[in-house]
């Protein structure tokens, strides 16, 4: 946790509704972005009862990682709301991913751009859920692989590689989903109509001049 953000948590907890302020404006876009993926239309609502209980249960929070606290109670929230809705997430394990090993580059890092777009949130949402969760995790909200496999109940070499598997084909989605640039337009001369411009012999045709 930055100091800054740690100094605010640790006002906010004394009373101070500027720093709860500041928490709230500096955490909710990554929530909205990581409860769109989760619950779809619905991560208004989730995120609003996310903050309830944040607000509930803040004097409680005993230190640590403050992005992972915040990101838990989102996440058991969209699960409370799944179940309600009568739909269990889905979040099956690619058979391909047994035989993956981790990445060595953080490929996390250099996604943080391209991710923050609408256009690639909604093609994470595409990719299956264990690798959208993790690169969400790691590439919009900023947790590192081990605090968000205690998020996620998974080892961080687990959750290291889903990320990597989900940024490549991230990756190659986007690539499929941008237009190749147009191509210049090409102009043509316009081809004379026959006896325009040139006389029968293939002269060129001259008009006289007046008088």
């Amino acid at each position: 946790m930055t100091d800054e953000l740690g100094e605010a948590v640790v006002a906010a907890q004394a009373g101070d509704e500027d720093a709860f302020r500041f928490l709230y404006r500096r955490l909710q876009p990554g929530l909205l972005r990581y409860l769109t993926a989760l619950v779809g239309a619905d991560a208004e609502d989730v995120a609003s009862e996310t903050w309830l209980q944040i607000s509930r249960d803040l004097p409680r929070f005993a230190g640590g990682e403050f992005r992972a606290w915040t990101v838990t109670i989102a996440r058991n929230r969209a699960m409370d709301h799944l179940r309600r809705q009568r739909r269990r997430p889905a979040l099956p394990v690619p058979v391909q991913a047994l035989a993956d090993l981790a990445g060595d580059a953080d490929t996390a890092e250099r996604a943080g751009e391209t991710i923050g777009t609408e256009a690639a949130l909604a093609l994470i949402a595409t990719l299956p859920p264990r690798e959208a969760e993790a690169v969400l995790l790691r590439a919009v909200i900023g947790l590192d692989a081990e605090t968000a496999g205690r998020v996620l109940g998974r080892r961080a070499g687990a959750v290291r590689t889903a990320a990597h598997r989900g940024l490549r084909r991230l990756a190659a989605l986007m690539e499929r989903h941008d237009p190749p640039p147009a191509a210049a337009p090409r102009v043509t001369a316009p081809r004379p109509r026959p006896g325009q411009g040139r006389s029968a012999s293939g002269s060129a045709h001259v008009e006289p001049a007046d008088g």
